[in-house]
C-alpha cells in the first residue's frame, strides 16, 4: 500500500521535499538558490517557446507561474519580498535603452505626425477601458483609472525582433519604431496623473488640481535631472577610459539615479530615457547601448520570472475589492478592449495626418504586444495600491501580458506582410532589369542568378551580433592590458635580475 501511494504521489513528494530543504537553508543560501532556479527555470523555459517562435519574455512569465507558490512553490516568498526593487532596476535599463531612438534627426523628420499618431493610439485604448471597466462593468474608480492609464504602454522588444527577423523596411517600419519608442512616455505619463487620482480615491481625501499637476511637474523635473545625469556620464566616460570601467560607470549612474527616485517616491523610467537620449545626441557612442544590452539579460530574466512569480491564479476567479466581477471576466475584456482601442486609434492618427493607406489600415496590428513596461508600471501600481486591488491589477496585467506576447509578435508579422514591408517572393525582394543587352527577355535562371548575387552583395560583411562584439571588444581591450601589465612586470624583473648580477660581478673583482 505505502509502495503504490510512493509510485502515485512521487513527483508531489519530490517537489516539497525541495521546497523543505530550500526553508530550512539559512537566509543566504536560500537567496542564492532561488537565484539560480530562477535563471535556469527562466532558461529551459526559453528552449520550449523557442521551437513555438515566441518572445523570451513570454517563456520567463511562464516559468515564474511554473515555480511559483500555485505551481511547483519552490521559491520563499520572503525571497519575492526581498527583491522588491528589482522592478526599478529592471525598468531603468529599459528606459536607457529605448533612449537610443530619440536621435533629434529622427525626431526632426516625423515628429509631429508620429506625436499625434501616438497620442491617438495610446489615449483611445485607455478611454475604451476606462469606458468598459468604470461605466459598464461598475468597477471602482482606483482600480479602472489605472487599469485604463496601462492599457496605454506597448512592449518594443517583440515589435523590433519582428522586424529585425524579417528584414522589413519603409515608411511603415519608421513610423512603427517611432510610435513604439514615443508610446512609453505618453503611458508613464497617464500612469502619472492616473495613480494620483487612483490613490485619492482610495484613501478618501479630497481631490484637487494640484495632484493632477504635481506628477506631471516631478516628471518634468526627472526628465531635467535624468539629461544631467547624461551629460555627467559623457563627461565621466572619456574616450581613453577602457570598455570594462565605462560599463562599470554606466551601471552605477543608472543605479543612483534610481536610489534618488526611490526616496522622492517618483519612477526613474522617465529619467532613464532622458539620460539615454542625452548620451546618444551628444556622443553618438551607440556601443555603451550594445554592452549594457549585453550585460542586461540576467537581470530582465530575474525581474520577468518574479513578476510570474507574483502571479495570483486564484485571484482570477475572486472579485476582491474590484466590484462583483471575476477577473477572470476583466481580464478577458481587457485583453479585447485594449487590442480594438489601439487599432482603431492607429486609424484615426495616421487618418488624420495623412498617411499612406497600409500604413493606416495595419499599423494597429504591430502595437499589440505589452510587457515590460505595462508589467513594471502594474507592480509599482500595485504596492501603491495595496491589498486586493494591488494584486487584482497585476494578475490582470501579467495575464494579459502573457497573451499579448502570444499574439503580438505574429500580428506585428501580419502588419509588416500586408503592408509590403517585406516579402517571402524573390522577385519582390530585389528589383534586376528584365531585359538583355541585345534587347531580347531574359530567361529565368539568369534573372534567378542576377537577383541572387545582387541579395548577396547587399549582405553585411560582418554577421557577429553587435552586442556580443561589443562586449568581446571590452573583454579583449581588458585582456590586453592585463598582459600588457604583465609584460612589464616580466621586463622589469629582468633588469633587476640583470643588475645584480653585474654588481655581484663588480664586488667579485
Amino acid at each position: 500500500m505505502s509502495a503504490f501511494f510512493f509510485k502515485k504521489y512521487r513527483k508531489t513528494v519530490l517537489i516539497y521535499q525541495k521546497r523543505i530543504i530550500i526553508d530550512s537553508m539559512g537566509h543566504a543560501d536560500s537567496a542564492i538558490l532561488s537565484i539560480s532556479i530562477i535563471l535556469l527555470s527562466g532558461f529551459l523555459m526559453t528552449r520550449v517557446t523557442k521551437k513555438l517562435r515566441l518572445p523570451n519574455v513570454t517563456a520567463y512569465i511562464i516559468a515564474g507561474i511554473l515555480i511559483g507558490p500555485f505551481c511547483f512553490n519552490l521559491i520563499p516568498q520572503n525571497i519575492v519580498s526581498a527583491t522588491d526593487f528589482l522592478p526599478d532596476i529592471a525598468l531603468a535599463f529599459i528606459a536607457f535603452s529605448t533612449g537610443e531612438f530619440f536621435r533629434l534627426e529622427t525626431l526632426k523628420k516625423n515628429g509631429a505626425k508620429v506625436i499625434i499618431i501616438t497620442l491617438f493610439e495610446a489615449l483611445m485604448a485607455s478611454v475604451a477601458v476606462f469606458v468598459v471597466c468604470y461605466f459598464v462593468l461598475r468597477l471602482n474608480i482606483a482600480f479602472s483609472i489605472v487599469l485604463s492609464a496601462l492599457a496605454s504602454a506597448t512592449a518594443p522588444a517583440s515589435t523590433m525582433m519582428t522586424i529585425r527577423q524579417t528584414g522589413a523596411k519603409g515608411d511603415f517600419v519608421e513610423t512603427l519604431l517611432q510610435v513604439v519608442a514615443l508610446d512609453d512616455i505618453v503611458g508613464l505619463l497617464a500612469y502619472s496623473v492616473a495613480i494620483s487620482v487612483a490613490i485619492s480615491s482610495a484613501t478618501g481625501e479630497a481631490f484637487s488640481l494640484g495632484r493632477i499637476i504635481f506628477p506631471i511637474l516631478s516628471n518634468a523635473l526627472v526628465l531635467c535631472l535624468g539629461f544631467l545625469f547624461g551629460l555627467f556620464l559623457k563627461f565621466l566616460l572619456a574616450p581613453k577610459r577602457s570598455s570594462d570601467n565605462r560599463l562599470i560607470i554606466s551601471v552605477a549612474l543608472l543605479f543612483a539615479f534610481c536610489a534618488i527616485c526611490t526616496v522622492f517616491n517618483v519612477s526613474p523610467l522617465l529619467g532613464c530615457m532622458s539620460m539615454g537620449m542625452a548620451y546618444i545626441n551628444l556622443t553618438d557612442d551607440s556601443k555603451l547601448f550594445k554592452q549594457l544590452a549585453y550585460f542586461s539579460p540576467p537581470i530582465l530574466l530575474i525581474f520577468f520570472v518574479r513578476s510570474g512569480l507574483s502571479f495570483d491564479l486564484r485571484a482570477l476567479v475572486s472579485s476582491g475589492t474590484v466590484g462583483s466581477v471575476p477577473l477572470l471576466a476583466i481580464g478577458v475584456i481587457y485583453f479585447f478592449v485594449r487590442i480594438v482601442g489601439k487599432y482603431f486609434g492607429a486609424f484615426m492618427g495616421c487618418f488624420m495626418v495623412k498617411k499612406a493607406e497600409t500604413t493606416r489600415n495595419y499599423l494597429g496590428l504591430a502595437l499589440i504586444p505589452q510587457a515590460g513596461v505595462a508589467i513594471g508600471l502594474a507592480a509599482l501600481g500595485a504596492r501603491a495600491l495595496g491589498g486586493e486591488t494591488g494584486n487584482a491589477l497585476q494578475t490582470i496585467i501579467l495575464a494579459s501580458s502573457v497573451l499579448y506576447e502570444l499574439i503580438g509578435p505574429a500580428c506585428a508579422k501580419l502588419s509588416l506582410f500586408l503592408s509590403k514591408s517585406y516579402s517571402t517572393k524573390l522577385e519582390e525582394l530585389v528589383s534586376v532589369n528584365e531585359t538583355a543587352e541585345d534587347g531580347g527577355q531574359k530567361s529565368e535562371l539568369e534573372l534567378l542568378i542576377e537577383r541572387i548575387h545582387k541579395i548577396q552583395e547587399e549582405l553585411p560583411v560582418h554577421t557577429v551580433n553587435e552586442e556580443e562584439a561589443a562586449y568581446t571588444e571590452a573583454a579583449e581591450t581588458h585582456a590586453h592590458a592585463v598582459w600588457e601589465e604583465r609584460l612589464g612586470k616580466i621586463s622589469e624583473g629582468r633588469q633587476r635580475a640583470n643588475s645584480l648580477r653585474k654588481s655581484a660581478k663588480r664586488r667579485r673583482r
